[in-house]
């Protein structure tokens, strides 16, 4: 492995923590409750909260005000300031505003998990410096050892420069790696609102038949109005249940959007989960997709008579959870290691859509 950990002496929270610039944060909302976690278990004060222009009405989160951007720079000037990013997107126009911010003041995105866990500190890579090694010579090539490396650099530091240093093309992955044209049978673990069958749609003029999971109950609805509007030689089956390891029931957070998860802490209803395996009963499948918001180690388990019998291409989410990045990897190549393994990284702040490829 390339990234040595010696070299970092300090990540982004021991940092924060020492610092004597004012600390602010851009955005609210969950990721926001989060970061502060975070900041209040190491002692971090944040002093403002900002938004951008359009979102400042004058209403306060966490008992401050909610300025703009050119209020923070006015009561401290940029020079004084460490901007902390509390929110996310793939939008080009607001990156280029992250951009923009990063260019006039510090500017960080700090890695928190989408699910509940460990969060990747020096600590936690120093523990893991072995698992993380083997995860990375397992991967298949040079891109792939990149964009680790850089994934790494930021989880530890927050630093822009290394997630758009860590990004891939989508047609070179449905093309090239995937080979998508080639693709019959679909399983979509998350399949959310049937974006993703979408897209592969696009690819895939071959596609005929789709096994579709979405435990989240307004999505489920959306998923069913998709299906209902596709051609009659694609037939879908569309799960209301969560991708597990077993039958059985599960506590699901009653959210409605793509980040409904069975971490959640606030509402949250009983749902059915399954297996994979039990959902084809047998029947092959060219490629599965994994996005179950940090249920991918389970849902792989509920896979593993179907991997085994007919070794579809596989795209796992590898950034739920900050051991992802290496436990997802090793799990895979003990399951089958004549899998080519491959990371591929679309654009996004923070770190998400990072997906491990298994061909």
């Amino acid at each position: 492995m390339i990234l040595k950990l010696g070299e970092i002496k300090n990540d982004l929270w021991q940092y924060l923590a020492r610092t004597d610039k004012k600390i602010v944060m851009y955005g609210m909302g969950n990721g926001a409750d989060k970061i502060l976690a975070v900041c209040e278990r190491y002692g971090i004060e944040i002093c403002d909260f900002f938004a951008s222009d359009g979102f400042v009405r004058g209403h306060s989160f966490h008992g401050k005000t909610v300025l703009s951007y050119s209020d923070v720079k006015a009561k401290y000037g940029a020079e004084n300031i460490i901007v902390l990013l509390s929110f996310a997107s793939s939008l080009p126009d607001v990156i280029a505003n992250f951009k923009r911010i990063d260019a006039e003041c510090e500017l960080y995105a700090p890695d928190v998990p989408v699910c509940d866990g460990e969060i990747f500190t020096l600590e936690f890579a120093r523990a893991h410096k072995d698992e993380l090694t083997r995860a990375y010579d397992l991967l298949a090539d040079e891109h792939s050892k990149s964009i680790f490396e850089n994934v790494v650099a930021y989880k530890l530091t927050g630093k822009l420069q290394y997630l758009f240093a860590a990004e891939s093309d989508k047609d070179e992955v449905y093309e090239k790696l995937l080979n998508a044209a080639d693709v019959r049978s679909y399983a979509d673990l998350g399949a959310y609102n049937g974006d993703t069958i979408r897209e592969l749609m696009k690819y895939s003029p071959a596609l005929s038949y789709v096994t579709a999971f979405e435990p989240d109950r307004r999505s489920f609805r959306k998923l069913s109005d998709f299906c209902d509007t596709l051609p009659e030689n694609i037939h879908v089956n569309a799960l209301h249940a969560a991708a597990w390891n077993e039958d059985t029931e599960l506590s699901f957070g009653d959210e409605g959007n793509r980040n409904s998860g069975l971490f959640a802490k606030a509402k949250t209803v009983q749902i059915q989960a399954t297996s994979l395996d039990n959902a084809l009963k047998g029947k092959a499948v060219d490629y599965v997709k994994y996005d179950v918001e940090g249920c991918e180690r389970e849902a792989i388990v509920g896979s593993e008579r179907t991997i085994a019998s007919c070794a579809p291409k596989l795209l796992v989410s590898a950034y739920h959870r900050s051991e992802d990045i290496f436990a997802l990897p090793l799990q895979i190549h003990a399951l089958r290691p004549e899998y080519k393994l491959y990371l591929r990284r679309y654009a996004y702040v923070p770190a998400w859509d990072l997906n491990l490829i298994c061909i």
